[in-house]
């Protein structure tokens, strides 16, 4: 079955059309067109017959001319004697491809002659295109008859044919175009309620196509700005608690600023960093750079400045992009989802690789390998929940609480991506962000 809504509505018109198309024309050709071609081979056969019996009760050369002349002007028929010959063996073969049409033709002349004449008889549909030559075994010779070919068979049948083909070809043009506008509208909402997921701007987008398609476009957009309000509501919240946390955080700091060296002040002002780091985790998980709008940067340029932290560190950071590569992403958000991956490769690694490649499908895929110990492969995905500390050899890092890779989730799915883990070639963890074009 067809995949898309277009391929599915269309087959749904034009099945059936085609259906009843070819039921028409079936019962066409073995309800009319047969039983007019039977009749009218029957007449033409009565009119051989006719002409047969009268020349055997007057062979005469001037009772033949009368007769020749009665059937040309009342019947249409040309009669010629041919004395000394012979019926032809064999029938004359037709071309392979209009043998099934004529079929039907011959078994209904074969049969209306065999019933009317009691000579024997030979005759071709195939050697004239408007004739159909017969020849009646008479004494002395051959009787050989050239009938028109609509007093044999019905000839305006391929006409018919030909109007239903026409007629089809007219309905499946139409339900295409007419299929392919109420699909698009559809498209429309798709791409649109994508975007948004991605956190680009979708305010060109208005309903449009059939009702029930304009009351889900109308009820997307009503579910996007009751999202959006509480993206509004809940940064306007954060924001307020940042504030709120950090002022006494301050006072503590120039608190012990002012207060004379000791190893309690140092362990206390240890305490304090590591708490403000905490929070700075929490609220940007919380956060997620929900708000942020959609840019087009440079990704070299932003690989190099994520790469920054892990030098300051003393790792040795490799990086391999097209410095021309470009993609349209939150940058913070994005940089901070990048941090997260190459600081805590750096962490449990010596050597990091950074390296970004373009994917067939469109998009960027970004891999971030070390050489640290890396993680079992069935701890891949509780890796990547919030607050999770794996009780492994990569637990090395106490400062952590545990959001860095939930955080870097998050991130690649608000931009319609995703991110995976696996062995890396280096021996430690590799871990891919794949975002679409």
């Amino acid at each position: 079955m067809p995949k898309t809504l277009f391929g599915r509505s269309l087959l749904i018109i034009v099945l059936p059309v085609a259906i009843m198309q070819i039921a028409v024309t079936y019962v066409f050709f073995n309800a009319h067109w047969e039983t007019v071609t039977s009749r009218l081979s029957e007449g033409l056969a009565g009119d051989i017959a006719w002409a047969v019996e009268s020349y055997r009760d007057d062979p005469s050369p001037g009772a033949f001319a009368k007769l020749s002349k009665r059937a040309e002007d009342s019947m249409s028929l040309s009669i010629a004697l041919q004395p000394g010959r012979k019926l032809p063996a064999a029938r004359r073969d037709a071309p392979v491809l209009i043998e099934p049409f004529l079929a039907p033709i011959d078994q209904s002349l074969q049969r209306a002659l065999s019933e009317r004449l009691d000579q024997p008889f030979w005759f071709d549909t195939t050697r004239y295109p408007a004739y159909v030559d017969i020849r009646v075994a008479v004494p002395g010779g051959v009787m050989r008859v050239l009938a028109p070919r609509d007093r044999a068979f019905a000839t305006q049948g391929h006409i018919f044919v030909l109007w239903m083909t026409v007629a089809t070809i007219l309905l499946t043009t139409v339900a295409i175009f007419f299929i392919r506008n109420q699909v698009r509208s559809i498209e429309r909402l798709a791409n649109a309620a994508e975007a948004f997921g991605r956190g680009a701007d979708v305010e060109a987008f208005k309903p449009q196509g059939a009702r029930e398609v304009r009351r889900a476009a109308r009820a997307f957009l009503d579910m996007r700005a009751r999202i959006q309000r509480y993206i509004d509501q809940r940064t306007t919240l954060l924001a307020s608690v940042s504030h709120d946390l950090r002022t006494p955080l301050t006072r503590l700091k120039l608190s012990l600023a002012l207060a004379e060296p000791s190893k309690r002040n140092d362990a206390m002002k240890h305490d304090l960093a590591e708490m403000e780091h905490m929070i700075d985790e929490y609220l940007a998980f919380a956060r997620g750079e929900g708000g942020e709008a959609v840019e087009t940067v440079n990704l070299h340029d932003l690989l190099e400045q994520v790469s920054e932290g892990a030098l300051r560190t003393g790792t040795q950071v490799m990086i391999a992009v097209d410095p021309t590569l470009s993609i349209a992403v939150r940058p913070n958000a994005l940089k901070r989802a990048l941090s997260n991956l190459v600081m805590n490769a750096a962490v449990h690694g010596e050597h990091v690789e950074i390296a970004a490649t373009t994917r067939n499908q469109g998009g960027v895929e970004i891999a971030v390998d070390d050489d640290g110990p890396g993680i079992p492969e069935t701890q891949y995905e509780e890796a990547f929940k919030a607050f999770g500390r794996l009780d492994e050899a990569r637990n090395q890092n106490t400062k952590g609480v545990g959001l860095g890779l939930a955080i870097a989730r998050d991130v690649a799915r608000g931009h319609g991506g995703d991110i995976t883990l696996s062995r890396s070639s280096l021996g430690g963890l590799r871990a891919v962000i794949r975002l679409p074009g």
